[in-house]
């Protein structure tokens, strides 16, 4: 019998980008990383670089790991495994009780290390959302040290982003470099994605709010300087050795937290949001907070005008998650998260964002972008509203978006001037932030 894996069929034709990825990695020698745009096709990049390597390895069993960092998306790859043709006996689950190890096995990176046996009896090892097996993780980064044991183990890592200038990010870059980038930017402009319609709104700290956002910004810096350190890595490392310079770092995490708080929840960032869901009654949205505090405030600001909405984060249990998510569009229309839908999950047919988030992490970004530009038949555009205050940290996060979306031929993103700044020249739209 040959390898399960080289029975797949997919019942379309992979597009010209995921031919040349699933090529590139080959020709690296089935190690490396796969960025693409969420939306584009990773998992079906997955399989078909399994199916190579495995006619490659010339094995009657070709066995192949794929770790994913939830348990919802265990489920996900089982059902296009299916789908493509995969029998259910070729086909394992690991984790919590289910503990089914079978030539191709789906399982969590939380179940991987606490299995290494799980790593060491692939012939290949699949890390989907790599980015978040970075050095700042530090149980999940001891998974690198299990797959370089073996120097023939085929290595697939899948992300949508990855700062190759970060250092947490060293080992993934040195065990999978990147072998085949394709970018959102990249995407709108082959038509392989909607173009996301950018539109940044300002609002304001209330007088109270913006004394509280000063004083913590006043102590991170004074901390910052006494210290001699400007960011968390830094800061966490002298927090883990105790002393007196830990009570200033961990003042300064309490600070850095407080800032984030009052950025997320902001009154008028809260009004805004509920404004901008008002005017599109009846239409999917997704709105993306930092914290749940936020969203269940928001909750209640929509609820108190007529609106229902639901909540969805880390804390709901997955049979909740499940039910939330199926009469969305039915029930109700907004659906506010807390990182819970930024990963994984497929729901082409929403083409609205409104962003709160403070939040400057590339990842984080293009995966919420990524959330509400997925194709469908009529879906050409999609709407990002980045709802942020000016003069703070939320300034960062437009030069992200920015960054995740625009491309120099300017074809790939519209992003609108806030009202009340647009040129002279009477210009409705611009490709650039004010």
């Amino acid at each position: 019998m040959p390898p399960a894996i080289s029975t797949m069929h997919f019942p379309f034709e992979l597009k010209k980008d995921q031919l040349e990825a699933a090529k590139a990695w080959i020709d690296k020698g089935c190690r490396g990383s796969v960025i693409f745009s969420t939306g584009t096709g990773k998992t079906e990049i997955a399989f078909e670089c399994a199916r190579w390597a495995a006619k490659l390895s010339g094995q009657d069993r070709f066995t192949i790991l794929v770790l994913v960092p939830r348990i919802v998306l265990i489920e996900q790859n089982v059902r296009r495994l299916r789908r493509y043709g995969i029998s259910d006996e070729h086909i394992g689950m690991y984790y919590g009780e289910h503990k089914d190890i079978r030539e191709i096995t789906i399982s969590t990176y939380q179940s991987a290390i606490n299995n290494y046996n799980l790593i060491r009896s692939a012939n290949m090892v699949v890390l989907d959302e790599v980015h978040l097996v970075s050095e700042s993780a530090v149980a999940f980064d001891s998974i690198f040290d299990i797959i370089v044991e073996d120097s023939s183990k085929a290595i697939l890592g899948l992300t949508a982003t990855i700062n190759e200038k970060d250092p947490k990010y060293q080992t993934i870059l040195t065990v999978v470099p990147p072998v085949k980038k394709y970018m959102i930017k990249d995407a709108v402009t082959d038509g392989r994605l909607a173009k996301p319609i950018v539109k940044p709104v300002e609002v304001s700290f209330t007088s109270e709010e913006q004394k509280r956002y000063d004083e913590a910004s006043s102590a991170i810096k004074d901390i910052s300087r006494k210290l001699q350190a400007y960011d968390p890595v830094k800061m966490t490392k002298i927090l883990m050795r105790g002393g007196s310079r830990a009570s200033m770092a961990k003042i300064w995490f309490a600070n850095v937290r407080k800032r984030k708080e009052l950025l997320s929840a902001t009154k008028q960032k809260l009004l805004k949001a509920a404004e901008l869901i008002k005017k599109h009654t009846g239409e999917r949205i997704m709105i993306f907070s930092e914290t749940i505090d936020s969203i269940q405030q928001l909750k209640a600001i929509l609820e108190a005008n007529g609106i229902p909405a639901q909540t969805i984060h880390n804390g709901i249990k997955p049979k909740e998650r499940k039910e939330i998510l199926e009469s969305w569009g039915k029930d109700y229309f907004p659906l506010l998260s807390v990182h819970t839908l930024e990963i994984g999950y497929d729901v082409p047919q929403v083409g609205i964002a409104i962003i709160i988030a403070s939040t400057s992490n590339m990842n984080q970004v293009a995966q919420r972008i990524g959330r509400v530009v997925r194709k469908v038949d009529g879906k050409d555009q999609a709407l990002v509203y980045v709802v942020y205050v000016s003069g703070t940290k939320d300034d960062n996060v437009l030069k992200v978006v920015k960054a995740a979306v625009e491309k120099e031929d300017q074809r790939t993103a519209t992003v609108s001037v806030p009202k009340g700044k647009r040129p002279t020249h009477g210009q409705k739209t611009i490709t650039k932030f004010s």
